[in-house]
Protein backbone atom coordinates (compact mmCIF):
# COMPACT_ATOMS: atom_id res chain seq x y z
CA UNK A 1 0.00 0.00 0.00
CA UNK A 2 1.40 3.64 -1.16
CA UNK A 3 1.95 5.95 1.63
CA UNK A 4 -0.18 9.47 1.63
CA UNK A 5 2.04 11.86 2.30
CA UNK A 6 1.84 15.71 2.39
CA UNK A 7 5.22 16.84 0.17
CA UNK A 8 6.42 15.10 -2.58
CA UNK A 9 9.74 14.36 -1.70
CA UNK A 10 12.23 12.48 -0.88
CA UNK A 11 11.73 12.33 3.51
CA UNK A 12 9.69 9.64 5.10
CA UNK A 13 6.73 10.21 5.78
CA UNK A 14 6.98 11.01 9.26
CA UNK A 15 9.39 14.07 8.56
CA UNK A 16 6.55 15.03 5.83
CA UNK A 17 4.13 15.07 8.51
CA UNK A 18 6.28 17.37 11.56
CA UNK A 19 7.13 19.64 8.43
CA UNK A 20 3.30 20.37 7.60
CA UNK A 21 2.47 20.87 11.41
CA UNK A 22 5.65 22.44 12.24
CA UNK A 23 4.29 25.11 8.93
CA UNK A 24 0.66 25.28 10.25
CA UNK A 25 0.84 25.58 13.83
CA UNK A 26 0.95 29.27 13.72
CA UNK A 27 -3.06 29.04 12.34
CA UNK A 28 -3.93 25.94 12.85
CA UNK A 29 -6.25 26.00 15.58
CA UNK A 30 -8.07 28.69 13.69
CA UNK A 31 -8.48 27.04 10.64
CA UNK A 32 -9.94 23.81 12.71
CA UNK A 33 -12.38 25.67 14.49
CA UNK A 34 -13.32 27.55 11.03
CA UNK A 35 -13.01 24.06 8.76
CA UNK A 36 -15.00 21.37 11.43
CA UNK A 37 -17.77 25.01 12.23
CA UNK A 38 -16.50 24.16 16.15
CA UNK A 39 -18.02 20.71 15.72
CA UNK A 40 -14.32 18.99 16.95
CA UNK A 41 -15.13 20.43 20.31
CA UNK A 42 -18.35 18.68 20.47
CA UNK A 43 -16.41 15.63 19.25
CA UNK A 44 -13.46 15.59 21.92
CA UNK A 45 -16.22 16.09 24.47
CA UNK A 46 -17.77 12.84 23.43
CA UNK A 47 -14.54 10.95 23.45
CA UNK A 48 -13.32 11.82 27.18
CA UNK A 49 -17.20 10.95 28.23
CA UNK A 50 -16.39 7.28 27.03
CA UNK A 51 -13.50 7.07 29.51
CA UNK A 52 -15.47 6.06 32.42
CA UNK A 53 -13.17 4.03 34.29
CA UNK A 54 -12.07 7.50 36.46
CA UNK A 55 -8.67 7.42 34.74
CA UNK A 56 -5.77 8.72 37.01
CA UNK A 57 -3.34 9.01 34.47
CA UNK A 58 -4.21 10.07 30.52
CA UNK A 59 -1.63 10.04 27.44
CA UNK A 60 -2.82 11.76 24.37
CA UNK A 61 -1.22 11.05 21.44
CA UNK A 62 -0.33 13.32 18.25
CA UNK A 63 -1.40 15.97 20.65
CA UNK A 64 -1.37 18.55 17.90
CA UNK A 65 -2.29 21.91 19.91
CA UNK A 66 -3.40 20.08 22.90
CA UNK A 67 -7.35 20.52 22.25
CA UNK A 68 -7.61 16.60 23.70
CA UNK A 69 -5.60 17.19 26.26
CA UNK A 70 -7.71 20.65 27.60
CA UNK A 71 -11.11 18.87 27.08
CA UNK A 72 -9.58 15.77 29.13
CA UNK A 73 -8.85 17.73 31.74
CA UNK A 74 -12.05 19.95 32.15
CA UNK A 75 -14.14 16.66 32.48
CA UNK A 76 -11.70 14.27 34.34
CA UNK A 77 -9.37 14.56 37.70
CA UNK A 78 -6.53 12.76 35.63
CA UNK A 79 -2.96 14.13 34.63
CA UNK A 80 -2.18 14.11 31.08
CA UNK A 81 0.32 13.87 29.33
CA UNK A 82 0.06 14.99 25.77
CA UNK A 83 2.73 14.21 22.96
CA UNK A 84 3.49 15.24 19.92
CA UNK A 85 6.41 15.03 17.31
CA UNK A 86 5.39 18.96 16.05
CA UNK A 87 7.72 20.93 18.40
CA UNK A 88 5.90 24.17 16.97
CA UNK A 89 2.52 22.47 17.80
CA UNK A 90 3.17 21.86 21.09
CA UNK A 91 4.67 25.40 21.36
CA UNK A 92 0.95 26.49 20.88
CA UNK A 93 -0.36 23.90 23.43
CA UNK A 94 2.05 24.93 25.88
CA UNK A 95 0.94 28.22 25.53
CA UNK A 96 -2.79 27.33 25.52
CA UNK A 97 -2.53 25.49 28.97
CA UNK A 98 -0.73 28.09 30.69
CA UNK A 99 -3.91 30.40 29.57
CA UNK A 100 -6.30 28.20 30.78
CA UNK A 101 -4.36 27.61 34.18
CA UNK A 102 -4.01 23.79 33.27
CA UNK A 103 -0.12 24.19 33.57
CA UNK A 104 -0.33 21.62 36.56
CA UNK A 105 -2.56 19.31 35.32
CA UNK A 106 -1.18 18.93 31.37
CA UNK A 107 2.54 17.79 30.94
CA UNK A 108 3.60 18.73 26.98
CA UNK A 109 6.33 16.56 25.65
CA UNK A 110 8.36 16.08 22.08
CA UNK A 111 7.92 12.07 21.17
CA UNK A 112 7.29 9.65 18.68
CA UNK A 113 3.61 7.80 18.74
CA UNK A 114 5.81 4.81 17.63
CA UNK A 115 8.12 4.63 19.70
CA UNK A 116 6.64 5.88 23.14
CA UNK A 117 9.25 6.83 25.85
CA UNK A 118 7.41 5.70 28.99
CA UNK A 119 7.36 2.17 30.40
CA UNK A 120 4.71 -0.75 30.28
CA UNK A 121 1.10 -0.38 31.72
CA UNK A 122 1.28 3.48 32.52
CA UNK A 123 -2.12 4.91 31.81
CA UNK A 124 -5.77 4.79 32.27
CA UNK A 125 -6.52 5.81 29.34
CA UNK A 126 -5.13 6.97 25.73
CA UNK A 127 -6.48 9.35 23.33
CA UNK A 128 -5.58 10.09 20.00
CA UNK A 129 -7.31 13.27 17.90
CA UNK A 130 -7.10 13.19 14.35
CA UNK A 131 -3.62 11.75 14.18
CA UNK A 132 -3.97 7.89 13.95
CA UNK A 133 -3.67 8.21 9.90
CA UNK A 134 -0.96 10.07 10.07
CA UNK A 135 1.50 7.12 11.53
CA UNK A 136 4.36 6.41 9.37
CA UNK A 137 3.83 2.58 10.40
CA UNK A 138 0.17 1.96 11.60
CA UNK A 139 0.88 -1.06 13.55
CA UNK A 140 3.74 0.21 15.04
CA UNK A 141 1.97 2.99 16.58
CA UNK A 142 -0.72 1.11 17.88
CA UNK A 143 1.38 -1.71 19.43
CA UNK A 144 2.96 1.24 21.34
CA UNK A 145 -0.12 2.66 22.45
CA UNK A 146 -0.91 -1.22 23.77
CA UNK A 147 2.32 -1.48 25.77
CA UNK A 148 2.06 1.63 27.93
CA UNK A 149 -2.23 1.65 28.65
CA UNK A 150 -2.89 -0.25 31.84
CA UNK A 151 -4.76 -3.66 31.83
CA UNK A 152 -8.38 -2.78 31.30
CA UNK A 153 -7.52 0.56 30.65
CA UNK A 154 -9.84 2.81 27.46
CA UNK A 155 -8.12 3.58 23.85
CA UNK A 156 -10.58 6.38 22.36
CA UNK A 157 -9.70 7.55 18.62
CA UNK A 158 -10.97 10.54 16.37
CA UNK A 159 -10.41 10.00 13.35
CA UNK A 160 -12.06 11.55 9.50
CA UNK A 161 -14.64 9.34 7.69
CA UNK A 162 -16.74 9.53 4.76
CA UNK A 163 -20.68 9.48 5.25
CA UNK A 164 -22.30 6.88 3.46
CA UNK A 165 -25.80 8.55 3.29
CA UNK A 166 -27.38 10.76 1.08
CA UNK A 167 -27.28 13.71 0.69
CA UNK A 168 -24.53 14.16 3.35
CA UNK A 169 -21.85 12.07 1.36
CA UNK A 170 -22.58 13.92 -1.97
CA UNK A 171 -22.25 17.21 0.28
CA UNK A 172 -19.74 16.43 2.31
CA UNK A 173 -17.30 15.20 -0.83
CA UNK A 174 -17.60 18.45 -2.61
CA UNK A 175 -16.92 20.70 0.83
CA UNK A 176 -13.79 17.97 1.97
CA UNK A 177 -12.28 17.47 -1.64
CA UNK A 178 -12.39 20.94 -3.34
CA UNK A 179 -13.40 23.85 -0.53
CA UNK A 180 -11.68 23.12 2.43
CA UNK A 181 -8.54 22.41 0.58
CA UNK A 182 -8.65 26.14 -0.15
CA UNK A 183 -9.84 27.52 2.70
CA UNK A 184 -6.84 26.02 4.52
CA UNK A 185 -4.52 27.29 1.32
CA UNK A 186 -5.32 30.74 1.83
CA UNK A 187 -5.22 30.68 5.41
CA UNK A 188 -2.49 28.49 6.39
CA UNK A 189 -0.18 29.00 3.02
CA UNK A 190 0.31 25.50 2.73
CA UNK A 191 -1.20 24.63 -0.15
CA UNK A 192 0.15 20.75 0.38
CA UNK A 193 -1.27 20.40 4.00
CA UNK A 194 -5.01 20.84 3.32
CA UNK A 195 -4.92 18.78 -0.40
CA UNK A 196 -3.32 15.74 2.20
CA UNK A 197 -6.08 16.12 4.38
CA UNK A 198 -9.09 14.78 2.15
CA UNK A 199 -6.24 12.34 0.26
CA UNK A 200 -4.71 10.80 3.93
CA UNK A 201 -9.01 9.91 5.12
CA UNK A 202 -9.97 8.29 1.60
CA UNK A 203 -6.16 6.19 2.52
CA UNK A 204 -7.20 5.53 6.40
CA UNK A 205 -8.59 1.68 6.62
CA UNK A 206 -11.68 2.58 8.48
CA UNK A 207 -14.41 1.24 10.04
CA UNK A 208 -14.04 -2.83 10.27
CA UNK A 209 -10.64 -2.55 8.90
CA UNK A 210 -9.48 -0.09 11.41
CA UNK A 211 -10.99 -2.59 14.17
CA UNK A 212 -8.82 -5.35 12.70
CA UNK A 213 -5.83 -3.49 13.13
CA UNK A 214 -6.95 -2.72 16.82
CA UNK A 215 -7.74 -6.35 17.43
CA UNK A 216 -4.38 -7.33 15.78
CA UNK A 217 -2.91 -5.11 18.32
CA UNK A 218 -4.23 -7.41 21.15
CA UNK A 219 -7.84 -4.73 22.12
CA UNK A 220 -10.58 -6.15 23.01
CA UNK A 221 -14.36 -5.23 23.05
CA UNK A 222 -13.63 -2.91 20.02
CA UNK A 223 -16.33 -0.13 18.76
CA UNK A 224 -16.91 1.92 15.74
CA UNK A 225 -19.08 4.59 16.45
CA UNK A 226 -20.04 7.34 13.77
CA UNK A 227 -20.62 11.18 14.88
CA UNK A 228 -22.43 14.09 13.05
CA UNK A 229 -23.73 12.25 10.24
CA UNK A 230 -20.78 9.97 9.36
CA UNK A 231 -17.67 12.65 8.79
CA UNK A 232 -16.23 11.48 12.06
CA UNK A 233 -15.96 8.09 13.07
CA UNK A 234 -14.88 7.31 17.13
CA UNK A 235 -13.65 4.06 17.78
CA UNK A 236 -13.14 2.93 21.41
CA UNK A 237 -10.77 -0.20 22.72
CA UNK A 238 -10.49 -2.28 25.89
CA UNK A 239 -6.45 -3.59 26.42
Amino acid sequence: MNKITPYNNSKTKKEQVKSMFNNIAKNYDFLNNTLSVGMHNIWRKQAIQKLNNNPKEILDVATGTGDFAVTAANFTNANITAIDISKNMLNVGIKKSYNKKLENRISFKEADAENLPFTNNKFDAITVGFGVRNFENLNKGLDEIYRVLSKDGILVILEPSIPITFPVKHFYKLYFNYILPIIGYIISGDKNAYKYLPESVKKFPSGKKFINHLIKSGFKNCKHLYLTFGIVSMYIAIK
